[in-house]
């Protein structure tokens, strides 16, 4: 079943209501500061909120990045919510196709996540071990690193994913 909802970009002016979604869907993790400084400007990032009666329901971002010495042009999603409430209704698969879309049209070809892969293996995503994130990964995420290509890319060139500012923080990057 999918949930009825629009989805458009987000502005500064969501942040309040983002940050209630995240406090509401993460209450044991604080991505707070991380969705306001990504939905602020911090880096160059595509942030797609779902709107529902109203209220915002679900938001991703996407961070646009480059992948080691290539330059070859890709994104990182991080972070993703979906209110408790309305979750396993869709929410999160639309707005990830919805921004799959939008970089492929800005011929983007590589999204990056680091999550769970019993839920993100059902968005394509798979593990990844040719394109490295900027920090190692504790043994315990193992498989956590992974990536999907959009309009049939072949494999991404091998490298580091280079990030803005906002993601070289280590701590971002450990459980």
């Amino acid at each position: 079943m999918t949930a009825k909802s629009d989805i458009r970009e987000t502005t500064p002016g969501d942040i309040p209501a983002l940050e209630k979604l995240y406090r509401a869907t993460f209450p044991e993790e604080d991505l707070v500061a991380l969705v306001r400084e990504l939905v602020s400007g911090a880096g160059d990032v595509l942030s797609l909120a779902a709107v529902a009666d109203g209220a915002i329901v679900g938001h991703v971002a996407f961070t646009r990045c480059t992948i080691g010495e290539s330059g070859t042009r890709a994104a990182l999603l991080a972070p993703l919510a979906v209110a408790p409430d309305r979750q396993r209704q869709g929410l999160g698969r639309a707005r990830v196709n919805a921004g799959f879309d939008r970089l492929a049209e800005e011929s983007i070809l590589y999204v990056f996540v680091l999550g769970d892969p019993s839920y993100y293996s059902r968005l394509g995503f798979t593990r990844e071990d040719a394109v490295m994130p900027p920090y190692a990964l504790p043994p315990e995420w193992d498989g956590a690193w992974q990536s999907v290509r959009l309009r049939g890319a072949a494999s991404p060139p091998p490298g580091s994913l280079n990030l803005p500012p906002v993601w070289l923080r280590p701590e971002l990057w450990l459980p």
